[in-house]
């Protein structure tokens, strides 16, 4: 026999109000993210006012909310400032979700999507006790003859990889390496560089665009693009380099391969946790 739905004073049924609750529920935690990340944004500490503000809630409705996640210890209350702030949970989600951030495995998907799209050889490349070292390679269909693979080190002065290295990594023995690969290179390689600081005006200009270049230098007939990797500290990590035959290659600085490649770069990055900016409360 089919079970009729009891009519409550309301005019609702009781089977409606199970559904009515789940909507409810979902909606709460939906905005329970909402002011946790907007609290994130804001660079983890904010004012009630200032989170109300940015989410775009009345400061009662965000209070309420706080009130619930400060029991959860998802949110806490400085006592001197009366800012909110993100609590020891959130701090032991992001530890856990930290560990198991692996720019190798992070960058796969836009190594395969700049291999398939460009058709063009790519790599990441971490900076090794020996210098720049490629940690993952992809082929296109047709690949371009070069003899670098997973384990090759790159020349911290004449690949475009280790020029990102040599810009945005600020240690001494990155420079010391340039100085040593500068000492000892043919005059034609040397008259490509300033005459004055030929390392330091290299490190300006690749910090300048956030990418670097080569043609004909590091290998012969082959040109290539690298762009930045950034972690969660805001620390580089790593480069995403794309290279091919010179004849067939663009690499110029505002081409479309070097824009493809700073994008994806962007995009590992901030699957790596990177921020590029944090609004102040």
């Amino acid at each position: 026999m089919k079970k009729s739905s009891v009519i409550t004073p309301a005019g609702t049924t009781t089977a409606a109000a199970p559904e009515r609750g789940r909507r409810q529920r979902v909606q709460s935690a939906t905005t329970a993210v909402v002011l946790l990340k907007g609290l994130a944004t804001l660079g983890g500490r904010a004012s009630l006012t200032a989170l109300a503000a940015y989410v775009d809630e009345s400061p009662a409705k965000v209070h309420r909310y706080l009130v619930s996640l400060m029991e959860e210890s998802l949110v806490a209350q400085e006592p001197l400032t009366q800012l909110y702030v993100l609590g020891t949970e959130c701090l032991a989600i992001g530890l856990a979700a930290m560990r198991l951030v692996d720019p190798i495995r992070v960058a796969e998907p836009s190594l395969v999507l700049l291999r398939e799209s460009l058709e063009v050889t790519c790599f990441v490349a971490v900076m090794g006790n020996r210098g720049p070292t490629i940690v993952r390679f992809e082929e296109p269909g047709l690949p371009v003859t070069v003899n670098v693979r997973v384990g090759s080190v790159m020349s911290v002065l004449w690949s475009a990889t280790g020029r990102v290295f040599l810009g945005l990594l600020d240690e001494s023995r990155v420079r010391a390496m340039a100085e040593d690969e500068l000492a000892h290179a043919p005059a034609d390689l040397r008259g490509q560089l300033d005459a004055n600081d030929p390392v330091g005006r290299l490190r300006a200009e690749v910090q300048a665009a956030q990418c670097a270049t080569v043609k004909d230098t590091n290998l012969k007939g082959i040109s290539a693009v690298a762009a930045p990797l950034f972690d969660f500290n805001g620390r580089l990590c790593g480069t995403l380099t794309a290279l091919g035959a010179t004849g067939g290659f663009d690499s110029s600085i505002d081409g479309p391969i070097a824009a493809a490649v700073r994008r994806e770069a962007q995009a590992i990055s901030v699957r790596l946790g990177y921020v590029t900016e944090t609004p102040r409360a």
